[in-house]
């Protein structure tokens, strides 16, 4: 266990590094920061719901940067077709064969922007590629290289020209949160930071260095899977999810991906706090944000106004913590 404690050390030593050089510059998003470095050692992707400038470009951006790993940003439209975020095969009068010009799927950090205003064809073809890791074009299969991370962004205030995905798309993604504007501190230090001259993306950019790469972050990832849940915390994770089936106010409770992103998050987080094994309070911090998004309240509650964020209180009320 002494190279996975190592590991653990090492990667902590990072992490608080990109922590305070992300800190020079961006302002909130700690819990997103936090999110992302967490489906990046776990395999996981992040849906997020929020309103326009809130900075999430940024500092995605400035993560991938600094973790070593290359960004790519889509922007999406009604007309958008699977070609332009998977890719296409052209015909290369060089070789006499044909060659893929990979789309912006194949980046280590993929943010997409709006992903509720893709066509239903092209939300499929995207999604499916996202969660099997690979692309396929023309019958030929073309893998996706870890480290690999989709945050897809919607914006719930907008309907005109949307296609809301379906449950069984949302459940492709590890994590959902929602993206709320600065409180007032934050606020005034955005301002502070205008007025000094500090707030200058591109000269912060430029001098951003990366503090890891893309081998160390895949070092780090196998060691993740090594940490330790002691049996009686599995079955806390089963009773969470299980609970989400039987609740009152649920009409479709969560899948047993819910589980499985659980036990892989629930890992990363102790990972990120420098421990080898998992301790409750990591699985009662994620379970909001695995669960939320996986459960389909009935026509009642709704009415009733009744949120899955209520439930998923709830229900971390109600079952018995090992």
């Amino acid at each position: 266990m002494n190279d996975v404690s190592e590991d653990l050390a090492l990667l902590s030593r990072y992490y608080r590094g990109i922590r305070d050089r992300m800190g020079d510059f961006i302002v909130g998003n700690e819990m997103l920061v936090e999110l992302c470095m967490i489906g990046l050692l776990s395999g996981g992707h992040l849906l997020m719901e929020g309103t326009p400038g809130t900075g999430k470009t940024s500092m995605v951006k400035t993560l991938a940067r600094l973790t070593g790993c290359d960004f790519a940003r889509f922007q999406c439209a009604v007309d958008s077709q699977p070609a332009d975020i998977l890719g296409v095969r052209i015909f290369d009068q060089a070789k006499r064969d044909f060659t893929l010009r990979k789309g912006p799927i194949f980046s280590n950090f993929l943010l997409i922007d709006e992903i509720n205003r893709l066509a239903p064809k092209t939300q499929s073809a995207f999604i499916e590629a996202m969660s099997e890791r690979q692309a396929t074009l023309d019958g030929i299969t073309t893998r996706i290289n870890p480290p690999f991370i989709v945050l897809a962004t919607q914006n719930p205030f907008e309907f005109e020209g949307t296609f809301p995905l379906i449950e069984a798309q949302k459940d492709r993604f590890m994590f959902s949160m929602t993206l709320s504007q600065l409180d007032a501190e934050g606020e005034l230090e955005i301002i502070r930071r205008e007025h000094s001259g500090r707030l200058d993306w591109d000269t912060y950019f430029s001098r951003l260095r990366p503090v890891m790469n893309s081998d160390l972050i895949l070092r780090f990832i196998a060691s993740v899977t090594r940490l330790h849940i002691e049996e009686p915390l599995l079955g806390y994770i089963r009773d969470l999810v299980m609970a989400t089936r039987s609740h009152g106010d649920v009409h479709i409770g969560a899948s047993s991906r819910a589980s499985i992103a659980l036990v892989r998050g629930s890992k990363a987080l102790a990972a990120l706090r420098e421990r080898s094994y998992v301790i409750p309070d990591d699985i009662k911090e994620l379970a909001p944000r695995v669960l939320m998004h996986r459960i389909i309240l009935t026509r009642e509650a709704e009415i009733s106004d009744i949120t899955p964020g209520r439930v998923i209180a709830e229900i971390l009320e109600r079952v018995e913590v090992p």
